[in-house]
């Protein structure tokens, strides 16, 4: 099933938690993972400036798109429309969306969790990624 893939996005700087250097796969000097944060719920964190979701009570102000290599980096957020996320367990879709302590898509709400999105597919474990209808406030 296709989606209107219209995600709005803004542009702020990573702050230490996002501006990871990941390298190039492969290459010399390169971490042995080079996955990033990406696809994780960020937060503002200062002036022009994101950083990584810890807890479901966060202000969550989107989605990281990409993968900052610095502190001060540029960091892309999708703010509004559907967006990957990364799960941190098993979601049904459908099911309401929260931010766990590494700002991964979890369905773990509890006293003032803020409701992040809604899965729009299942998925089975912790990693994979999760289609995500973004309802931030």
């Amino acid at each position: 099933m296709a989606y209107e893939e219209t995600l709005k996005s803004i542009t702020l700087d990573a702050d230490a938690s996002v501006g990871v250097y990941t390298g190039v796969a492969g290459t010399l000097g390169a971490p042995s993972n080079n996955s990033g944060l990406q696809y994780r719920f960020v937060k503002i964190t200062g002036e022009h400036t994101c950083g990584l979701a810890v807890a479901n009570t966060d202000n969550v102000v989107g989605v990281l798109q990409n993968k900052p290599q610095q502190t001060g980096g540029e960091a892309t957020v999708g703010i509004f429309g559907v967006s990957k996320v990364e799960a941190a367990g098993a979601i049904a879709a459908g099911a309401a969306v929260y931010s766990d302590s590494v700002g991964r898509a979890s369905t773990t709400g509890g006293t003032g969790a803020i409701v992040l999105g809604y899965a729009l597919h299942s998925t089975a474990a912790a990693g994979e990624l999760c289609t995500v209808l973004l309802r931030l406030k």
